[in-house]
């Protein structure tokens, strides 16, 4: 699969896309990473990508004319997912990266200031995301997330694909989300902290049972807003 950046700050993207699955998944042929720089889409002599607010305000906004011919330029057909990343946007999660990860392409419109003209999102955009309820300084962060987390559903990318799964959140058909359970490693004891007993028995059914139930405890303790009511009273 291809994403394609649009940005004002292509250098942003030297560093993030050469390491880890990224890299992995460019030099195996499974993935493509390309960035755009968004002024090479302007018209005029001062490459002018942003204006003032109509009705007033703070801050500039991105116009609609260069982000449309960047988008309309670089898109292969009419399959490909649009993505403006705005603090604005619905909220990213595993079951987004995985529908964005069928895709053929995926286009990540990156943007800084005030915002982007409504008009892309409304007109361009296949989607509208955020990466979490902060702000951020522009999307470019923001889009190293999504092609981090999208990229590890394409098949061949992560050598152990079935670790995928096991991940936080990462079964859609759950009624309940939750994190992933803590994990340990060498050595059994550590500054007088043992690793659960459990984990070192053997007896792999009372670990999996362990594990879930330590998944439930910490799901509870950073992230209840994922659990129903009646879990948390079992608590």
């Amino acid at each position: 699969m291809t994403f394609d950046v649009v940005t004002i700050f292509p250098e942003f993207f030297k560093g993030p896309f050469d390491f880890g699955i990224i890299r992995r998944g460019r030099e195996n042929g499974l993935i493509e990473t390309r960035v755009h720089y968004l002024r090479d889409f302007t018209w005029d002599r001062h490459r002018t990508v942003d204006d003032r607010p109509f009705g007033g305000g703070e801050g500039m906004v991105f116009k609609p004319e260069p982000i449309f011919g960047a988008v309309e330029t670089i898109r292969k057909n009419d399959r490909a997912e649009v993505v403006v990343l705005s603090a604005a946007g619905r909220p990213f999660n595993q079951a987004e990266a995985l529908r964005l990860s069928k895709a053929e392409q995926v286009i990540l419109i990156c943007g800084r200031y005030e915002g982007i003209d409504e008009r892309v999102v409304e007109h361009l955009a296949t989607a509208e995301i955020s990466i979490g309820h902060f702000i951020l300084s522009g999307g470019e962060i923001a889009a190293t997330v999504v092609v981090d987390a999208v990229t590890r559903y394409v098949p061949g990318v992560v050598g152990k694909e079935e670790s995928i799964l096991r991940d936080s959140f990462s079964d859609p058909a759950a009624v309940h989300q939750l994190v992933e359970h803590p994990h340990y490693t060498r050595p059994a004891e550590f500054r007088g902290w043992s690793v659960p007993e459990v984990l070192v028995s053997g007896d792999h059914e009372a670990v999996r049972q362990w594990r879930h139930e330590a998944a439930v405890k910490k799901t509870a303790k950073n992230r209840p807003d994922l659990l129903a009511h009646g879990d948390l009273e079992k608590l």
